[in-house]
């Protein structure tokens, strides 16, 4: 099962559920600013998801993520046994634990998930937040990216398990105003012409991209306001770049995310199906 994180209630997570039940893969959604959401409890058998609360506050989930809730009920069962983990963005710094303390937990969660072999990929802030799982440091980046902007990828990522798909000058939707250091040992997969890193891969299983391949139109339409003009551009010009690049992005976003299925239903992943 893949457990996909939530940091605010405004995220649908896009097209990503629906590619990754595709491939095969049960999902389920934690919403990691609930007070009564059921973390994953890491016990000596492994990261397993504890069974929810009859009474667990649906509310906040929009109606298009309540298919993929864990099951309410019962004991645990093979299928809630956690085989890969999903971190997305949020609007906050990682470093905002004060305001949003449960960022340290979702810090926590994947840098645990990766150490014990756990296919885990953050994107955007879940990026920053592996990142910083892993003592990278995470700053202001020199430009703020909004928009669909283009990316490289390098050489490491020609053989990657994830983005092996990438070709020079792929457009990715970004909305961020940080970035951060390559951890340690860490491989950069992609870079960018203002922001350098763009994704990377850190120990066993671990991937970060700092762009959103999830981002559909409906989403895109959620998230932008009437005008950003602290960002310099307006919820119009996005929606108009989005009708030129959000398809080719969509192909790309099944390449992913069908590759990290593939991770976690695969012999050689101890955590997957068997």
């Amino acid at each position: 099962m893949i457990l996909c994180v939530r940091n605010e209630a405004s995220d649908s997570l896009g097209i990503a559920p629906m590619i990754l039940r595709e491939a095969g893969c049960e999902v389920a959604v934690l919403d990691a600013f609930d007070p009564a959401a059921q973390w994953p409890d890491a016990g000596q058998a492994g990261l397993r998801i504890e069974t929810p609360h009859p009474t667990l506050p649906t509310r906040e989930i929009p109606r298009l993520c309540q298919q993929w809730l864990p099951r309410k009920g019962g004991g645990e069962s093979e299928g809630d046994k956690l085989g890969g983990l999903v971190v997305f963005g949020g609007e906050m710094n990682v470093d905002q634990l004060d305001r949003y303390p449960y960022l340290l937990r979702v810090r926590q969660l994947m840098r645990e998930a990766v150490d014990r072999g756990i296919p885990t990929l953050g994107i955007c802030l879940g990026a920053q937040l592996l990142a910083r799982a892993f003592g990278a440091a995470v700053t202001r980046a020199p430009v703020r990216e909004l928009g669909f902007v283009p990316i490289w990828p390098t050489t490491a990522a020609a053989s990657d398990a994830l983005l092996a798909g990438l070709t020079p000058g792929d457009r990715f939707f970004q909305w961020h105003e940080d970035t951060f250091d390559l951890p340690a040992g860490a491989t950069l997969l992609a870079t960018g012409r203002d922001v350098p890193t763009q994704a990377y891969r850190v120990g066993r299983c671990g991937w970060g991209v700092q762009f959103h391949p999830e981002v559909d139109a409906a989403e895109l339409d959620g998230w932008l306001p009437p005008v950003t003009s602290q960002w310099g551009r307006t919820k119009e010009e996005i929606l108009l770049e989005a009708r030129t690049y959000l398809p080719a992005q969509h192909r790309r976003a099944h390449g992913l995310f069908g590759a990290f299925a593939r991770l976690v239903s695969g012999p050689a992943n101890p955590s997957g199906p068997t």
